[in-house]
């Protein structure tokens, strides 16, 4: 040990663990778009082989991967920022402001989930087209990562209203 720690981020080990969880998947599904993508062209192009397969599958690593990149682009603070408002602020407006901010990112979440909640009720039975996955399987990434949203802009704001900077608050602009 070097006698330093790492500062613990907002929800402590088990949110970033989670975060960093998400990440190392949508890396796996990146590769694995990559290959199903490359094989695509190649087995058209030197085959003469349609794969609609590889079209459906590579969607869905698309799609998964940029839901799973969300909680730890929040946790960190670099999810969206617009820092010119709030960086030209006092601190105490500053913090309301980020209150703000989180509080808008946790409703979204909570309104994203109660959509895909409202949709699947009545679309989990059916599976896509080509593959025959179910639906639920399909949107379940998306699921996990707003449920972690929910949960990171929690923690941030809990953060915020003790008076703590979250990650990636405070940073000065370039």
């Amino acid at each position: 040990m070097t006698g330093t720690t790492e500062p613990v981020p907002p929800g402590g080990r088990l949110l970033a663990g989670a975060a960093e969880l998400c990440r190392t998947l949508a890396v796996l599904l990146l590769a694995a778009m990559s290959v199903l993508v490359v094989g695509q062209v190649l087995g058209r192009n030197l085959l003469d082989l349609g794969m609609p397969w590889a079209d459906e599958l590579a969607r869905f690593c698309g799609v998964a991967l940029v839901f799973l990149c969300v909680p730890l682009l929040a946790l960190q603070g670099r999810h969206v920022a617009v820092e010119l408002v709030p960086m030209s602020l006092p601190a105490p407006a500053r913090r309301w402001t980020g209150v703000l901010v989180e509080l808008c990112v946790l409703a979204f979440s909570l309104f994203f989930l109660y959509g895909l909640y409202r949709f699947l009720g009545r679309a989990w039975k059916f599976a896509t087209p080509t593959l025959g996955i179910p639906n639920w399987v399909f949107y379940a990434p998306a699921i996990v990562a707003m449920v972690l949203l929910a949960l990171v802009t929690l923690a941030r704001l809990l953060a915020l209203l003790r008076g703590e900077t979250p990650p990636g608050s405070d940073q000065a602009l370039p």
